[in-house]
This record gives structure tokens, C-alpha cells and sequence, in this order.
């Protein structure tokens, strides 16, 4: 074993075996692909090796809990996570995604389920998740080199895909961006003068009066998941950032020098 990655839940090991034994396959390009792109997966579900399904690209730039704990609870985010409809189960993690010409964009990495098995094991619902190759690019000469990978690190959670009833408590002014909920004490985003929510609505547990990220970098942020996806694909620890945000009828923006995951 090289290194490993619970964030992004790649590791690599070293094998001793003949060079004319060992066929690399190409890693292709994420960052291009689109919703709708047709794309297969090898793996052995349930043990069934050497099994092909197809199927299509469902959406790009998902977020999963990663393997690595927060010190704050719960778990730190994998970003850039490719959805496919692609019909994958128990066995096929860590199997590869390919676009049709063979190329590999995505390392199949979960699934999202109701159903299982007799014995518990789940069952594919049509939901597929895989790290995306540029991901994978990203990572693994770093685990390589240097047995590791720090992640960039803000200090903060928010929420997205806020619906009517929510944005009409919190009182905003937009309706998308990245909302924020919590900032780390001492951490980047505090640093930089990011605010959460600290005022009552008729919301149980919503707080107003919090910061609403709208873009980062002059890229524009429809969710919080495309913010984790730009840094975890972009960016290192030591890097500086420009967060836009709204504070009520405010735009201003805060530059923040990004930490790495605790």
C-alpha cells in the first residue's frame, strides 16, 4: 500500500508483476463530459466478474460524504462526483467508468438505494456515483509522491436547493447560491469575515441573516455543491480565493486563503 485517500476514496498499491502483463487503460477529460453522454462500467457485481452494463451520464458535480471525519462531526465531502444510470451493485467499486472510446472517466464508487437483497446487500435503483477522472489525476500522483493528499479547506457549511418557503423566511434576495449555515471559529472563511445564520425564522433550525455565496472566483455558484467541486478540482491548501456573497441587499466579495481539511 502506497497511499489512500478518504476523501475521495482512491488508494494505490504497488504490485510485483511483468510489464507485459499490465495493460494501463487511458484516463480521459471530466471536465468535458455532459449529461446524456453514454458511458459503461466494468466491475463484478456480486461477484459476477468481468460484468459491462451501460447506460447514461445523469448529472455532474454531485457531492458524497467522504471516508474522513470532521472534528466538528459528521463527515468531510468528496465533490465532482459523476451520476450514472448505469446499472452498478456491490462489487463494481473501484471498477472502472468508460466514455466510448474506451477512455476512463470515473472509478465507480457507490450507490444510492431503497431496495436489498435477502442477505441485505443493496440493490441498484438506478442511481450510480463514480470519482471523476480528474480526480483521479489529481490525487494519485500526489499519493505517489508523497503517501497523502490535503484537500482545501474553507471552514463552513451551507445549504442549497433552498425552496420557496425557505428563502422567503431567510429573506433573500437570490435564489440560488450556497447559503450558509456555520463557519468554523478561527478558521478560513471566519477569517475572511463570512457570516452564518444567527437569527430565528419560523423555521425550526433555519437561522437568518446569513452570508449567500453567489460565486467564487467570478465563476457563479448556483449550489454549494459546484463550490466544492471547483475547489476540490482546482485549488490546494495555501491558494487565496474571492467568494462573492449577499449580506441582505449587499454585494461584496472576501477573499479567503484556503486551509487544508483538519
Amino acid at each position: 500500500m502506497i497511499g489512500t485517500d478518504l476523501d475521495s476514496d482512491l488508494a494505490v498499491i504497488k504490485v510485483n508483476a511483468p510489464a507485459e502483463e499490465l495493460h494501463p487503460v487511458a484516463l480521459g477529460d471530466s471536465d468535458i463530459l455532459k449529461v446524456g453522454q453514454t458511458v459503461i462500467a466494468i466491475g463484478n457485481p456480486f461477484g459476477l466478474d468481468g460484468t459491462m452494463t451501460v447506460g447514461i451520464i445523469s448529472a455532474l458535480g454531485r457531492t458524497l460524504d467522504s471516508e474522513h471525519n470532521s472534528p466538528t462531526g459528521g463527515n468531510f465531502t468528496a465533490g465532482d462526483i459523476i451520476q450514472t444510470d448505469a446499472a452498478i451493485n456491490p462489487g463494481n467499486s473501484g471498477g472502472p467508468l468508460f466514455n466510448k472510446a474506451g477512455e476512463v472517466i470515473g472509478v465507480n464508487r457507490a450507490i444510492r438505494t431503497t431496495s436489498f437483497t435477502d442477505t441485505g446487500e443493496p440493490i441498484n435503483s438506478g442511481i450510480g456515483f463514480a470519482i471523476s477522472a480528474n480526480i483521479v489525476k489529481r490525487v494519485l500522483p500526489v499519493l505517489i509522491s508523497d503517501g497523502k493528499y490535503d484537500y482545501p479547506y474553507l471552514g463552513m457549511a451551507a445549504l442549497d436547493d433552498l425552496g420557496l418557503g425557505q428563502i422567503e423566511a431567510l429573506g433573500l434576495k437570490a435564489f440560488t447560491g450556497a447559503y450558509v449555515t456555520n463557519v468554523v471559529a478561527g478558521g478560513p472563511t471566519d477569517k475572511a469575515g463570512l457570516k452564518a445564520g444567527d437569527q430565528n425564522t419560523n423555521i425550526p433550525g433555519l437561522l437568518a441573516g446569513g452570508d449567500l455565496i453567489i460565486a467564487i472566483d467570478s465563476r457563479p455558484i448556483r449550489r454549494f455543491d459546484e463550490l466544492l467541486s471547483y475547489l476540490i478540482t482546482n485549488k490546494s491548501p495555501g491558494d487565496v480565493v474571492v467568494l462573492t456573497v449577499l449580506r441582505g441587499d449587499q454585494q461584496t466579495d472576501l477573499t479567503v486563503t484556503l486551509g487544508k481539511r483538519p
